[in-house]
């Protein structure tokens, strides 16, 4: 397992768009491995495989708490199959380190994909796990957070963003 490079933006290979994957392979297997290791690491909640310049459909979420057993889950070519209500949630995300933004969402989800083992799945989410499946497939789509706010609020993201690029050199 090794810690990855998670890309920030405005690096051009976040608005790639994820691949199907085909089957569950070793070197599949290893990826997930180490995009659970680097989420764990930043932390983080969720990291998808093009954060980390691996062009394909997939994700992983944990959700629990610090004071919570791991809660991984894998997410191998998802499909969002069904949006309910709404809700607005404070995001934040690795690939725009200290920046959070409200945004709002669907309220529930249904998603199906498979998991670690190739296993097909359905999992209807709510609340901050709906935020996260949905944040994470919108990386698979080359969608950003900043795609959900108005003009004024992305220039202020992309600022913040800056800065804390300037802090890090």
């Amino acid at each position: 397992m090794a810690i990855r490079t998670i890309l920030h933006y405005p690096d051009p290979r976040l608005r790639n768009k994820g691949v199907a994957v085909g089957d569950v392979t070793p070197e599949l297997v290893a990826l997930i491995d180490d995009m659970a290791e680097t989420m764990y690491a930043a932390p983080g909640v969720g990291l998808a495989a093009t954060q980390i310049g691996e062009p394909v459909r997939l994700f992983l979420i944990d959700i629990a708490g610090d004071d919570e057993p791991s809660d991984l889950r894998v997410f191998i070519n998802p499909e969002i199959t069904e949006r309910v209500g709404d809700q607005t949630w404070e995001e934040g995300c690795l690939s725009f380190p200290g920046v959070t933004e409200e945004i709002k969402r669907a309220a529930t989800v249904k998603v199906k994909a498979l998991d670690k083992a190739g296993k097909a799945f359905e999992l209807e989410a709510e609340g901050l796990l709906a935020v996260a499946v949905q944040h994470e497939y919108d990386h698979l789509e080359g969608m950003l957070m900043i795609d959900h706010v108005g003009p004024l609020k992305k220039r202020i993201m992309a600022k913040k963003v800056q800065k804390h690029a300037q802090k890090r050199k």
